[in-house]
C-alpha cells in the first residue's frame, strides 16, 4: 500500500479498527501531556469539563490530565475497537470516560456540554479522505473548534467556519538528533498573527520544525469561556 493510499484511509473507520486491532501499545500523536501541560494550564482551568476528540489509544494524555487534577475527561473515537480497549484499561478510573462516537455527528451531547475541546490530529485524518473540505467544515461546525495545519493554509478555513478569537502557539517537535542553533519561541507566549498567517514565517522563519497549537475562544455571546485546543503538524 502506497503512502497516498494509506493517508486516504485515515478517514475510514475500518482503517482505524484494523490498526488498533494490530497495534501493540499506546501511541501519542504529535505531543504528550507533559510537553503541553503549561499551555493546558494556561487555558483550561482544572474544574472545566473537557472533551478529547479522536482519542485513539493515547491514554497517557487524558490520564495525565486526570492525574494533574482535572475532574473528568470525556474521550471519543470512531473506532469501536479502541474505545472498548480503553474502557477495559481504565475501568478503575471513573474520571476517564470513553465513548464510541463520530466527531461529525455528536448529537448525543447537548449544546454547551463542554468547556474545552482538545484535538491532536482528528481533522487532518478527515482531510486525507474523500470530500475532505466538506468533512472539515462539518467537523468544525459540529464541535465548534479549530485544528491542524500551517497558519497561512488554515486560518481562513478556521475563521470562515466559526466565530472565534484565535491564538496561535508553537512547540518544537520531538527530535532525537542534537539540535542546531535556531530561533525558539516560548510555549506559553502566543505568536502574533496577521490575517493570512504570514507573520509566523517572518518571526519563525520558513518551515519551522514545530507543531502548531490553535487556541480558539468562543465569542462571549455564544458561550462565555468555551475554549478549544488543537495540536497540529505543519503541512
Amino acid at each position: 500500500m502506497g503512502l497516498g493510499t494509506m493517508m486516504q484511509d485515515y478517514g475510514e473507520p475500518s482503517y482505524w479498527d484494523e490498526r488498533y486491532s494490530n497495534e501493540s501499545g499506546p501511541f501519542d500523536w504529535y505531543q504528550n501531556f507533559n510537553a503541553l501541560a503549561p499551555l493546558i494550564h494556561l487555558y483550561i482551568p482544572i474544574h472545566h469539563q473537557v472533551l478529547v476528540v479522536g482519542c485513539g489509544n493515547s491514554g497517557y494524555f487524558s490520564e495525565g490530565m486526570v492525574n494533574d487534577g482535572y475532574r473528568e475527561v470525556v474521550n471519543i473515537d470512531i473506532s469501536s475497537v479502541v474505545v472498548e480497549a480503553m474502557q477495559r484499561k481504565y475501568s478503575d478510573r471513573p474520571q476517564l470516560k470513553y465513548i464510541r462516537m463520530d466527531v461529525l455527528d455528536m448529537g448525543a451531547f447537548q449544546t454547551g456540554s463542554f468547556d474545552a475541546v482538545v484535538d491532536k490530529g482528528t481533522l487532518d485524518a478527515l482531510m486525507c479522505g474523500n470530500n475532505s473540505k466538506q468533512l472539515a467544515a462539518k467537523m468544525l461546525k459540529e464541535i465548534e473548534r479549530i485544528t491542524y495545519g500551517a497558519p497561512n493554509y488554515r486560518l481562513r478555513l478556521l475563521r470562515d467556519s466559526c466565530s472565534w478569537t484565535i491564538k496561535l502557539h508553537v512547540i518544537e517537535k520531538f527530535v532525537l538528533e542534537e539540535k542546531t542553533e535556531r530561533l525558539t519561541w516560548e510555549l506559553t507566549n502566543p505568536v502574533p498573527l496577521d490575517d493570512e498567517g504570514s507573520s509566523v514565517e517572518a518571526i519563525l522563519g520558513q518551515n519551522p520544525d514545530v507543531h502548531y497549537i490553535y487556541i480558539c475562544i468562543k465569542d462571549d455571546s455564544l458561550r462565555p469561556g468555551m475554549k478549544s485546543m488543537s495540536i497540529s503538524n505543519p503541512l
